[in-house]
């Protein structure tokens, strides 16, 4: 059988995943952005807090096929749904995990050498707890949608002494068709910020 996804690039179409009302999905270019900015190396440990979808922990597992991905999700319908998609693509390097951050980062398998968060409830005291168990030159990239989410995760990061660190707000416009007309619209307004830490 033919894989579902047999290009060694990134950049999986949305509609390729299994999807759930209301949970969210990080749009292929937003996704693109995503990693660029995590860096990882073949053999790395991603830990993608908040899956959702699991959209990001899949592409990440399929262009690090000797690393490990390991995908936290709160509800088990949705770390379900995950499972799922994984499968869809064939993955055997992602774990996933259904727990509430940061509560369950203690009982997780493997450190982490990258910790991808996206922007929500407890997202500092996520960020705290995660920010234990990076060794030094370890990344963190994290998602914000709004003013309030970006200024938590600018505080956060200086009270952490983030290093390196990069910021974006990409603006990203897809073609659509809406009746007889092909028309642009907005994916994903989003902040993207990303940094290292150094001991």
């Amino acid at each position: 059988m033919a894989k579902l996804w047999p290009y060694a690039t990134p950049g999986i179409p949305d509609h390729l995943f299994e999807q759930l009302p209301g949970i969210p999905l990080s749009s292929r270019e937003v996704r693109l952005l995503l990693l660029g900015y995590l860096r990882l190396k073949p053999k790395d440990v991603l830990w993608d807090i908040g899956a959702g979808t699991g959209t990001l922990a899949i592409e990440a597992a399929l262009m690090c096929p000797v690393g490990k991905v390991v995908a936290v999700e709160r509800d088990e319908d949705v770390a379900e749904l995950i499972r799922r998609n994984c499968d869809r693509f064939g993955l055997t390097n992602v774990q996933v995990i259904q727990g509430s951050a940061p509560g369950c980062l203690s009982e997780l398998p493997h450190h982490p050498d990258c910790i991808f968060v996206e922007g929500g409830r407890n997202l500092k005291e996520i960020l705290l707890a995660a920010w234990d168990y990076l060794p030094s030159l370890g990344r963190v990239v994290v998602t914000a949608g709004n003013l309030e989410t970006l200024y938590v995760v600018s505080e956060t990061f200086a009270h952490l002494r983030v290093r390196n660190i990069e910021a974006a707000q990409p603006a990203v416009n897809r073609l659509e068709t809406k009746g007889n007309y092909q028309v642009f619209t907005a994916v994903d307004p989003i902040f993207i910020l990303s940094g290292e830490k150094y001991e």
